[in-house]
């Protein structure tokens, strides 16, 4: 089975980024950007809106605290710090969804901590150990740490093919 998603809401403030209200029609799950890399409390609430409308499924697209490089700088984190950065993010969205009616879906990281936690089992099971506390999939590079991690800690675990990447053989 083939599941399309894409990342949205990576908006911030007044500047608008993307073309949500299309994409929204074509995909069968969003990842909502939590506020970190982008997204701001009122492009979070019309963004889980708009995907709930639309009869898709809303999963949280939390990333490293960098407004300026939009969450693509890589940065130093203790596995710890990680985890409250993807929990504090992914809190942020459940809210949104609860005042919508609906529910989390998966989480995928977005950025460089998506390809940090795909190098680093520390930063992997950090983002595991949130998915495990809401009960909801990793999306993340079949055969990487993603993966691994949520096979050690009984999460499920979605494997991706994300356009963006270069991929080998």
């Amino acid at each position: 089975m083939v599941t399309l998603n894409s990342d949205m809401g990576e908006s911030f403030g007044i500047h608008t980024f993307g073309n949500d209200d299309r994409l929204v029609g074509l995909v069968d799950t969003v990842n909502v950007a939590c506020g970190f890399h982008a997204g701001d409390p009122v492009g979070i609430h019309e963004t889980v809106a708009k995907a709930l409308a639309g009869g898709v499924t809303v999963g949280a697209h939390p990333g490293l605290p960098d407004l300026v490089g939009f969450g693509r700088r890589e940065m130093k984190l203790f596995p710890d710090e990680a985890a409250d950065i993807v929990r504090y993010q992914v809190g942020a969205l459940v809210a949104f969804l609860k005042a919508e009616g609906g529910a989390l879906d998966h989480i995928k990281a977005h950025g460089s901590l998506y390809g940090m936690s795909s190098r680093d089992p520390e930063l992997a099971e950090a983002i595991a150990t949130v998915a495990a506390e809401y009960e909801v999939p990793i999306f993340g590079i079949a055969d990487s740490e993603h993966e691994k991690a949520a096979q050690n800690l009984g999460v499920p675990f979605v494997a991706e093919f994300y356009v963006d990447l270069g991929y080998r053989a």
